[in-house]
């Protein structure tokens, strides 16, 4: 099962990843006003997603890239806070309520990322 969720999981970091470039106004829109350079921002996150995603693949490198997705669902929850608070994410659809029901996903995302990639059981290969 571990190695089916570590698969999926990396397929959705590298598809997220790669929209940023796609479409970064969506989300640059989700961004609070507070955060220093848009532009810059978007790319490290896009890049980082699809640099850890892939991380999550190869044995070497899927710790380091498990605690970076981690450190990285962390960084983005206030984007994701700031939509909900507006009731609007620019480029979707998505409804006030929906956009409030995603902010559990990240403790979702990050115990999947935990259990996948950083987690240590004695006698388990990863």
């Amino acid at each position: 099962m571990k190695p089916v969720v570590r698969w999926l999981l990396a397929l959705f970091f590298v598809i997220a990843g790669a929209n940023h470039f796609r479409t970064p106004e969506i989300y640059l829109g989700m961004m609070p006003p507070w955060l220093p350079a848009p532009d810059l921002m978007n790319t490290i996150s896009g890049a980082a997603e699809i640099f850890g995603g892939i991380g999550l693949l190869i044995a070497a490198t899927r710790r380091a890239a498990g605690w970076g997705l981690i450190a990285l669902l962390i960084a983005v929850f206030p984007a994701n806070l700031h939509v909900a608070l507006q009731g609007h994410m620019p480029g979707t659809d998505f409804s006030p309520l929906t956009l409030w029901l995603r902010l559990p996903f990240q403790a979702i995302f990050i115990a999947a990322v935990w259990w996948v990639a950083v987690k240590r059981i004695p006698g388990e290969h990863s």
